[in-house]
């Protein structure tokens, strides 16, 4: 097919892209496939658990950890929701700002993500860091960091 071609892609240049969805989306779905039937959690849930897990407090800004996590807000809210009603998040209110609330890890939300974590690094140990040789690691990352708009290290 020319059309893509003709909007100024190489042949090479969609085989790479494309490439790059694949390998993002079947790493993506094993880790999903694992951690659900593993542990009954989401990758998304576990994304939100570690990224309360490592913040000051455990907790975060609604509008923070979407950033964070990758998700709308009102697709955060529908899954700080969820893992509100299973006891792994709860809500605060922020104190200097009575519009804005903190999604909080609870203490069993810290104790799923514990048991969840072995699965995840195996997973990304398996279907990602194990098929690259010695010194693609550093290759890939400098390569990604010229992707990444978002300034962080």
């Amino acid at each position: 097919m020319t059309l893509l071609r003709d909007e100024g892609l190489t042949a090479e240049e969609l085989t790479v892209w494309r490439m790059l969805q694949r390998a993002q989306v079947r790493i993506t779905r094993h880790l999903e496939a694992e951690l659900l039937v593993t542990h009954d959690l989401a990758l998304a849930s576990y994304e939100v658990l570690m990224q309360l897990a490592e913040s000051p407090g455990r907790r975060l800004r609604m509008n923070d950890l979407a950033d964070r996590v990758l998700l709308s807000r009102s697709g955060l809210t529908r899954l700080i929701d969820r893992l509100q009603r299973d006891g792994l998040v709860a809500r605060e209110a922020c104190a200097d700002d009575a519009r804005g609330l903190f999604a909080v890890l609870t203490e069993p939300g810290a104790a799923r993500l514990a048991e969840a974590t072995p699965t995840y690094l195996r997973g990304i140990r398996a279907q990602f860091l194990d098929l690259l040789g010695a010194g693609e690691i550093g290759q890939i990352r400098a390569m990604l960091a010229k992707l990444d708009l978002t300034g962080d290290p």
